[in-house]
Protein backbone atom coordinates (compact mmCIF):
# COMPACT_ATOMS: atom_id res chain seq x y z
CA UNK A 1 0.00 0.00 0.00
CA UNK A 2 2.97 2.81 0.61
CA UNK A 3 3.69 2.07 -2.48
CA UNK A 4 0.91 4.02 -4.34
CA UNK A 5 1.52 7.82 -4.87
CA UNK A 6 -1.78 7.80 -5.81
CA UNK A 7 -2.74 6.60 -2.02
CA UNK A 8 0.05 8.74 -0.48
CA UNK A 9 -0.86 11.74 -2.38
CA UNK A 10 -4.52 11.75 -1.57
CA UNK A 11 -3.70 10.69 2.21
CA UNK A 12 -1.76 13.54 2.70
CA UNK A 13 -4.28 15.85 1.13
CA UNK A 14 -6.78 14.64 3.29
CA UNK A 15 -5.02 15.03 6.30
CA UNK A 16 -3.89 18.87 5.60
CA UNK A 17 -7.67 19.56 4.69
CA UNK A 18 -8.27 17.96 8.28
CA UNK A 19 -5.19 19.98 9.74
CA UNK A 20 -6.81 23.08 7.87
CA UNK A 21 -10.74 22.48 9.26
CA UNK A 22 -9.57 21.94 12.91
CA UNK A 23 -10.80 17.94 12.69
CA UNK A 24 -7.04 17.83 13.16
CA UNK A 25 -5.58 19.06 16.20
CA UNK A 26 -1.98 19.30 17.66
CA UNK A 27 -0.77 17.45 18.77
CA UNK A 28 -1.25 14.60 16.64
CA UNK A 29 -2.76 10.82 17.78
CA UNK A 30 -0.10 8.48 17.62
CA UNK A 31 0.80 7.11 14.41
CA UNK A 32 -1.12 3.57 15.17
CA UNK A 33 -4.19 5.86 15.88
CA UNK A 34 -3.36 7.70 12.43
CA UNK A 35 -3.60 4.13 10.53
CA UNK A 36 -6.46 3.40 11.88
CA UNK A 37 -8.52 7.02 11.51
CA UNK A 38 -7.20 6.63 7.58
CA UNK A 39 -7.59 3.26 6.90
CA UNK A 40 -3.75 2.68 5.84
CA UNK A 41 -0.43 1.35 6.92
CA UNK A 42 1.87 2.93 9.38
CA UNK A 43 4.32 3.14 6.68
CA UNK A 44 1.96 5.24 4.74
CA UNK A 45 1.52 7.26 7.99
CA UNK A 46 5.21 7.47 8.13
CA UNK A 47 5.54 8.65 4.60
CA UNK A 48 2.61 11.37 5.36
CA UNK A 49 4.23 12.67 8.13
CA UNK A 50 7.84 13.11 7.14
CA UNK A 51 6.06 15.33 3.47
CA UNK A 52 4.52 17.39 6.06
CA UNK A 53 7.53 17.86 8.11
CA UNK A 54 9.65 18.56 4.91
CA UNK A 55 6.77 21.06 4.35
CA UNK A 56 7.52 22.76 7.95
CA UNK A 57 3.77 21.68 8.82
CA UNK A 58 4.54 19.50 11.50
CA UNK A 59 7.52 19.20 14.00
CA UNK A 60 8.56 16.58 15.89
CA UNK A 61 8.44 17.25 19.36
CA UNK A 62 9.91 14.29 22.22
CA UNK A 63 7.49 11.37 21.11
CA UNK A 64 4.67 13.56 19.42
CA UNK A 65 4.22 15.53 16.08
CA UNK A 66 2.94 19.05 16.42
CA UNK A 67 1.59 21.30 13.97
CA UNK A 68 3.43 24.41 13.93
CA UNK A 69 1.84 26.04 11.03
CA UNK A 70 -1.86 26.06 8.98
CA UNK A 71 -1.32 24.77 5.94
CA UNK A 72 -1.52 26.54 2.44
CA UNK A 73 -2.02 25.04 -1.12
CA UNK A 74 1.75 24.24 -1.87
CA UNK A 75 1.72 21.73 0.74
CA UNK A 76 -0.41 19.05 -1.33
CA UNK A 77 -0.87 17.36 -4.28
CA UNK A 78 -3.77 19.93 -6.13
CA UNK A 79 -3.98 17.66 -9.35
CA UNK A 80 -5.33 14.96 -6.71
CA UNK A 81 -7.97 16.72 -5.42
CA UNK A 82 -11.32 17.73 -7.41
CA UNK A 83 -13.34 21.00 -5.89
CA UNK A 84 -15.22 20.66 -2.71
CA UNK A 85 -18.68 21.23 -4.51
CA UNK A 86 -17.57 18.70 -7.04
CA UNK A 87 -16.54 15.87 -4.41
CA UNK A 88 -19.70 16.93 -2.91
CA UNK A 89 -21.87 15.95 -5.42
CA UNK A 90 -19.79 12.72 -6.42
CA UNK A 91 -19.86 11.61 -3.04
CA UNK A 92 -24.24 12.38 -2.94
CA UNK A 93 -24.19 9.93 -5.95
CA UNK A 94 -22.19 7.39 -4.57
CA UNK A 95 -24.00 7.65 -1.29
CA UNK A 96 -27.28 6.90 -3.40
CA UNK A 97 -25.74 3.85 -5.31
CA UNK A 98 -24.67 2.29 -2.06
CA UNK A 99 -28.15 2.29 -0.93
CA UNK A 100 -29.17 1.00 -3.84
CA UNK A 101 -26.63 -1.20 -4.64
CA UNK A 102 -27.70 -3.05 -0.93
CA UNK A 103 -23.92 -2.07 0.33
CA UNK A 104 -25.60 0.00 2.35
CA UNK A 105 -28.60 -1.27 4.51
CA UNK A 106 -30.11 -0.54 7.89
CA UNK A 107 -27.78 -1.56 10.48
CA UNK A 108 -25.23 -1.10 8.69
CA UNK A 109 -22.02 0.89 10.79
CA UNK A 110 -19.17 2.49 8.63
CA UNK A 111 -16.63 4.93 9.10
CA UNK A 112 -16.24 8.45 7.34
CA UNK A 113 -12.57 7.69 5.94
CA UNK A 114 -14.00 4.02 4.93
CA UNK A 115 -16.72 6.14 2.98
CA UNK A 116 -13.94 8.64 1.64
CA UNK A 117 -11.44 6.37 0.36
CA UNK A 118 -14.31 4.88 -1.16
CA UNK A 119 -16.03 6.98 -3.12
CA UNK A 120 -12.52 8.97 -4.12
CA UNK A 121 -13.66 11.98 -1.91
CA UNK A 122 -12.39 14.19 1.20
CA UNK A 123 -13.57 12.85 4.72
CA UNK A 124 -14.45 16.18 5.28
CA UNK A 125 -16.91 16.51 2.43
CA UNK A 126 -18.30 12.65 3.65
CA UNK A 127 -18.51 14.44 7.40
CA UNK A 128 -20.30 17.22 6.03
CA UNK A 129 -23.05 15.13 3.78
CA UNK A 130 -23.70 13.18 6.95
CA UNK A 131 -24.02 15.53 9.58
CA UNK A 132 -26.76 17.10 6.98
CA UNK A 133 -28.58 14.14 6.84
CA UNK A 134 -28.50 13.01 10.91
CA UNK A 135 -31.07 15.71 11.43
CA UNK A 136 -33.69 13.39 9.76
CA UNK A 137 -32.79 10.32 12.34
CA UNK A 138 -32.21 8.23 9.65
CA UNK A 139 -27.98 8.11 10.39
CA UNK A 140 -26.42 8.23 14.25
CA UNK A 141 -22.88 8.53 15.64
CA UNK A 142 -21.51 5.63 17.16
CA UNK A 143 -18.38 7.30 18.14
CA UNK A 144 -15.75 10.26 16.81
CA UNK A 145 -15.65 9.19 13.17
CA UNK A 146 -18.22 6.03 12.87
CA UNK A 147 -21.89 6.21 12.21
CA UNK A 148 -24.70 3.82 11.79
CA UNK A 149 -27.71 3.59 9.45
CA UNK A 150 -30.87 3.30 10.99
CA UNK A 151 -34.22 1.69 10.97
CA UNK A 152 -37.74 3.81 10.47
CA UNK A 153 -40.86 3.21 11.51
CA UNK A 154 -44.37 3.57 9.68
CA UNK A 155 -45.30 6.72 11.62
CA UNK A 156 -42.21 8.28 10.26
CA UNK A 157 -42.71 6.82 7.06
CA UNK A 158 -46.12 8.04 7.00
CA UNK A 159 -45.37 11.71 8.01
CA UNK A 160 -42.48 11.93 5.39
CA UNK A 161 -44.88 10.32 2.54
CA UNK A 162 -47.13 13.60 3.48
CA UNK A 163 -44.74 16.08 2.74
CA UNK A 164 -44.04 14.46 -0.17
CA UNK A 165 -47.10 14.47 -1.44
CA UNK A 166 -47.55 18.60 -0.47
CA UNK A 167 -44.43 19.28 -2.73
CA UNK A 168 -44.82 17.08 -5.21
CA UNK A 169 -48.54 18.19 -6.37
CA UNK A 170 -47.52 21.82 -5.49
CA UNK A 171 -44.43 21.30 -8.18
CA UNK A 172 -46.63 19.96 -10.78
CA UNK A 173 -49.44 22.58 -10.90
CA UNK A 174 -45.98 24.59 -11.22
CA UNK A 175 -44.78 22.83 -14.23
CA UNK A 176 -48.08 22.32 -16.05
CA UNK A 177 -48.54 26.06 -15.89
CA UNK A 178 -44.47 26.86 -17.86
CA UNK A 179 -44.46 29.05 -20.39
CA UNK A 180 -44.03 26.47 -23.93
CA UNK A 181 -40.85 27.64 -25.09
CA UNK A 182 -39.31 26.26 -21.17
CA UNK A 183 -36.04 23.55 -21.93
CA UNK A 184 -38.10 21.14 -19.10
CA UNK A 185 -41.10 20.06 -21.52
CA UNK A 186 -38.06 18.93 -23.78
CA UNK A 187 -36.47 17.28 -20.91
CA UNK A 188 -40.08 15.85 -20.11
CA UNK A 189 -40.35 14.16 -23.71
CA UNK A 190 -36.74 12.82 -23.18
CA UNK A 191 -37.25 11.42 -20.15
CA UNK A 192 -40.25 9.59 -21.53
CA UNK A 193 -38.34 7.89 -24.44
CA UNK A 194 -35.63 7.07 -22.19
CA UNK A 195 -38.81 5.45 -19.85
CA UNK A 196 -39.60 3.09 -22.95
CA UNK A 197 -36.54 2.04 -23.54
CA UNK A 198 -35.75 0.65 -20.33
CA UNK A 199 -39.20 -0.87 -20.18
CA UNK A 200 -38.38 -2.96 -22.88
CA UNK A 201 -35.64 -4.57 -20.63
CA UNK A 202 -37.07 -4.02 -17.34
CA UNK A 203 -36.93 -7.23 -16.69
CA UNK A 204 -33.12 -7.88 -16.11
CA UNK A 205 -32.54 -4.14 -15.51
CA UNK A 206 -34.98 -3.32 -12.80
CA UNK A 207 -32.57 -2.02 -10.75
CA UNK A 208 -31.91 0.92 -12.84
CA UNK A 209 -35.23 2.00 -12.23
CA UNK A 210 -34.33 3.63 -9.25
CA UNK A 211 -32.55 6.44 -10.60
CA UNK A 212 -34.95 6.87 -13.22
CA UNK A 213 -37.03 7.98 -10.88
CA UNK A 214 -34.73 10.37 -8.89
CA UNK A 215 -34.60 12.05 -12.00
CA UNK A 216 -38.20 12.05 -12.97
CA UNK A 217 -39.09 13.78 -9.29
CA UNK A 218 -36.19 15.83 -9.55
CA UNK A 219 -37.66 17.21 -12.89
CA UNK A 220 -41.02 17.68 -11.41
CA UNK A 221 -39.71 19.62 -8.24
CA UNK A 222 -37.43 21.74 -10.28
CA UNK A 223 -40.48 23.40 -11.62
CA UNK A 224 -41.33 25.24 -7.81
CA UNK A 225 -37.52 27.09 -8.07
CA UNK A 226 -37.15 26.27 -4.77
CA UNK A 227 -34.12 25.27 -3.14
CA UNK A 228 -35.91 23.98 -0.08
CA UNK A 229 -37.60 21.90 -2.49
CA UNK A 230 -34.52 20.31 -3.58
CA UNK A 231 -33.41 19.87 -0.31
CA UNK A 232 -35.76 17.91 0.94
CA UNK A 233 -36.01 15.60 -2.39
CA UNK A 234 -32.33 14.46 -1.07
CA UNK A 235 -33.63 13.21 1.68
CA UNK A 236 -36.90 11.80 0.41
CA UNK A 237 -34.87 9.79 -2.00
CA UNK A 238 -32.97 7.92 -0.03
CA UNK A 239 -36.32 7.05 1.97
CA UNK A 240 -37.98 5.70 -0.63
CA UNK A 241 -35.23 3.91 -2.37
CA UNK A 242 -33.07 2.26 0.15
CA UNK A 243 -36.98 0.77 1.54
CA UNK A 244 -37.35 -1.01 -1.55
CA UNK A 245 -34.09 -2.79 -0.35
CA UNK A 246 -34.93 -3.99 3.17
CA UNK A 247 -37.95 -6.47 1.17
CA UNK A 248 -36.85 -7.16 -2.48
CA UNK A 249 -39.48 -10.50 -2.64
CA UNK A 250 -41.28 -8.33 -5.43
CA UNK A 251 -38.85 -5.83 -6.29
CA UNK A 252 -39.16 -6.30 -10.02
CA UNK A 253 -43.06 -6.37 -10.19
CA UNK A 254 -43.06 -2.81 -8.01
CA UNK A 255 -40.54 -1.18 -10.57
CA UNK A 256 -42.39 -2.82 -13.41
CA UNK A 257 -45.72 -0.60 -11.91
CA UNK A 258 -43.87 2.21 -10.84
CA UNK A 259 -42.40 2.62 -14.57
CA UNK A 260 -45.73 2.43 -15.92
CA UNK A 261 -47.19 4.93 -13.05
CA UNK A 262 -44.48 7.26 -14.39
CA UNK A 263 -45.12 6.99 -18.31
CA UNK A 264 -48.83 8.02 -17.49
CA UNK A 265 -47.47 11.71 -15.54
CA UNK A 266 -45.25 11.91 -18.39
CA UNK A 267 -47.47 11.40 -21.11
CA UNK A 268 -50.68 13.42 -19.40
CA UNK A 269 -47.99 15.96 -18.66
CA UNK A 270 -46.47 16.71 -22.48
CA UNK A 271 -50.16 16.43 -23.41
CA UNK A 272 -51.15 19.36 -21.19
CA UNK A 273 -53.66 17.30 -19.80
CA UNK A 274 -53.49 18.94 -16.35
CA UNK A 275 -56.51 16.61 -14.40
CA UNK A 276 -55.07 13.36 -15.91
CA UNK A 277 -51.69 14.80 -14.83
CA UNK A 278 -52.22 15.34 -11.53
CA UNK A 279 -54.68 11.78 -11.08
CA UNK A 280 -51.41 10.11 -12.56
CA UNK A 281 -49.15 11.50 -9.72
CA UNK A 282 -51.59 11.18 -6.92
CA UNK A 283 -52.08 7.49 -8.25
CA UNK A 284 -48.28 6.99 -8.66
CA UNK A 285 -47.74 8.52 -4.80
CA UNK A 286 -50.69 6.41 -3.20
CA UNK A 287 -48.82 3.10 -5.08
CA UNK A 288 -45.84 4.33 -3.53
CA UNK A 289 -46.96 4.90 0.28
CA UNK A 290 -48.42 1.50 0.30
CA UNK A 291 -45.92 -0.36 -1.01
CA UNK A 292 -43.10 1.42 1.84
CA UNK A 293 -45.73 1.03 4.58
CA UNK A 294 -45.51 -2.93 3.37
CA UNK A 295 -41.91 -3.37 3.10
CA UNK A 296 -41.72 -1.74 6.85
CA UNK A 297 -44.09 -4.27 8.64
CA UNK A 298 -42.20 -6.94 6.72
CA UNK A 299 -38.84 -5.59 7.42
CA UNK A 300 -40.05 -5.15 11.26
Amino acid sequence: MSRNPNLRHNVINQMLEGIARRHIRSPLPPQAALADMFNISRTTVRHMLQHLHQRGVLEKVADSWVIVREPDEDDGFQDQVLPVNQQALQFEQAFFNLINQRQLVPGDRFTELQLAQQTHVSPVVVREFLLRFMRYNLLEPVRRGQWQMKKFDQDYAGKLFELREMLETHALNRFLNLPSDDERWMQARDLLDRHRRLRDTLASHYRQFAALDKEMHTLILSAANNPFFNQSLEIISVIFHSHYQWDESDLKQRNIVALEEHMAILTALISRQDADALCALHAHLATAKTSIIRSLRQYN
